[in-house]
């Protein structure tokens, strides 16, 4: 469940555990609780520093990392969930719904890839189906109905490519997410929890503001999938995630994302509550400037942001 330049980290958490159990009833055991979790501080933030683009990828897959699920657990107060998108059935590979965060009424879609075998197979390891996407334009535009702020959270290897997935309209469902989303009247803010897969991620993407957890990652195409169109071999993996620039930092710097949202001990899956409040605190300053502009304006900074990025030449 962990990776291998976890190890130590482990060892030391499961120790800082025990401890805690027998704090609840020595408090001798404080000054030593204390000393190994700022050990455990210290070891996390080297360990994290400098990893590769291929580790960073693998954190963002790890198994333990926090899902939408989790954020809406933390951050949203009276989740309702919306299902079905009125044509064909449901997609739990999507969660939407509304709810409040900080007392405002929101509209919140997202990602789930489930834990545990079965629900994750119900989840569909978070690749959504075309009646995902319809659901979540859905809410997008039930969200620009009653005037709520948008958030969405972005985890997901990328939409299904499975024969049935296109026969009921995959492409034109991700292509009229992105232009309902680009074109909403309401504030939109888009969150790259964990993996940011391709078109399957860009349909809950375009936001008025766009960050990105520090070891999520967003790109055109998989490691995997770029090693095997450009090299033919999986064991180039490391060498397409260091070309593609699918890191958290990469990105901003290419300005595709707005900020970086730096993890709790280096990796969010140490602690769910703190990565979660973490994330509400840049949720919380994204939507207090956004709030402040007009309809028409968000749609044309929105737009403008996304027609601005590339650099190209003309001969």
């Amino acid at each position: 469940m962990y990776l291998e330049f976890e190890k130590k980290l482990v060892e030391l958490k499961e120790k800082i555990e025990n401890l805690k159990a027998v704090y609840r009833f020595q408090k001798e055991v404080e000054k030593e609780l204390r000393s190994l979790q700022r050990e455990f501080k210290k070891r996390a933030k080297k360990v994290y520093a400098n990893l590769s683009p291929w580790d960073r990828v693998r954190l963002a897959r790890h198994p333990r990392r926090p899902h939408t699920s989790d954020y809406i657990k933390y951050l949203i107060k009276d989740f309702i969930e919306i299902h079905g998108d009125r044509r064909f059935g449901d997609d739990r590979a999507i969660i939407a719904g509304f709810g409040y965060f900080r007392k405002i009424p929101v509209a919140v879609i997202g990602h789930e890839k489930g834990r545990g075998t079965q629900e994750k197979i119900e989840r569909n390891f978070g690749m959504p189906h075309p009646e995902g996407y319809r659901k979540a334009i859905r809410v997008m535009k039930l969200a620009e109905k009653f005037n709520m702020p948008l958030i969405t959270f972005i985890d997901t290897p990328g939409a299904y490519p499975g024969i049935g997935a296109e026969e009921r309209g995959q492409s034109e469902a991700i292509a009229e997410s992105m232009f309902v989303m680009g074109h909403l009247k309401v504030p939109s803010v888009a969150l790259v929890i964990g993996e940011g897969g391709s078109g399957g991620a860009l349909a809950l993407g375009v936001a008025n503001r766009v960050c990105i957890m520090e070891n999520a990652y967003y790109s055109v195409i998989s490691p995997e999938g770029c090693a095997a169109i450009l090299w033919k071999e999986q064991e180039k993996v490391k060498e397409a995630s260091k070309a593609l620039k699918l890191t958290a930092q990469d990105l901003y710097n290419l300005g595709v994302v707005d900020c970086v949202i730096k993890e709790p001990f280096g990796a969010a899956h140490w602690d769910h509550k703190r990565s979660a409040l973490v994330v509400g605190y840049y949720l919380k300053r994204c939507l207090k400037e956004l709030c402040q502009k007009s309809p028409d304006q968000l749609v044309q900074e929105r737009l403008e942001k996304f027609s601005s990025m590339g650099v190209f030449e003309v001969s």
